[in-house]
């Protein structure tokens, strides 16, 4: 669903988007960004940086940060 309870508080949790966007790059063959921008995220779910409903504590923003992070670097 839509989860119109958590809209615009910063907890929602953005591995589902993040992961489509994978499956729509490898869809256009661009599996290089693909693979990065998975292992990025895999990289940070390792870390432990996480929303609430992971355990963890950061935002939406902050956790896309971290994964953003990991693509650049």
């Amino acid at each position: 669903g839509s989860a119109p309870q958590i809209a615009g508080k910063n907890i929602a949790n953005p591995t589902a988007m993040i992961l489509t966007t994978t499956l729509m790059l490898k869809h256009l063959n661009k599996t290089q960004e693909a693979q990065k921008i998975q292992e990025a995220l895999e990289k940070t779910l390792e870390k432990g940086l996480v929303t609430p409903d992971l355990g963890g504590s950061l935002g939406t923003m902050e956790m896309a940060a971290e994964i953003a992070k990991r693509i650049e670097g």
